[in-house]
Parts: C-alpha cells; sequence; structure tokens
C-alpha cells in the first residue's frame, strides 16, 4: 500500500524525528522539562514507528489550542 510504503520510508522517519526533536527543543526553551523528556522519548520511538512521532505532534497541537502562538496572533 503505498501509504504504508511512504510513512516507513527512511526519509519520512527522519523528518519525523527532527521535527520532534525540535518540538522537545522548544519545550526545554520553554522551561517545560517534563514535556522535553517526553518528547525525547517519543522521537527515539518515532523512528522505529513514524505514526507515533505524527500523533505525538498532532496531540500536542491539540493540547496547545491547535491555532497559532500568541507571538503569531498579535494586534497589528
Amino acid at each position: 500500500m503505498p501509504l504504508e510504503k511512504l510513512l516507513g520510508s527512511k526519509a519520512t522517519r527522519s523528518l519525523t524525528v527532527v521535527s520532534v526533536l525540535s518540538e522537545a527543543r522548544k519545550a526545554f526553551g520553554r522551561g517545560d522539562r517534563t514535556r522535553g523528556i517526553a518528547l525525547l522519548g517519543v522521537a527515539v520511538l518515532a523512528w522505529k514507528w513514524t505514526v507515533a512521532g505524527l500523533a505525538a505532534q498532532g496531540l500536542l497541537k491539540l493540547v496547545r489550542g491547535g491555532g497559532p502562538s500568541a507571538s503569531d496572533s498579535s494586534p497589528a
């Protein structure tokens, strides 16, 4: 199935891991060690199971409200 082939590719796994690690870096930057450590664990899992990384990022977006960040929505 094409979707399984895409999600299983090394390039997709690498992009997912880099993306999750970027989110972890942002969490550590905000002082949220718990979320940062959890995301580091997800990054390890995302290398084996791409869907785990994608699901974690979607969940984070839902938890944070899913909209633009506060800096993006400042009045002009």
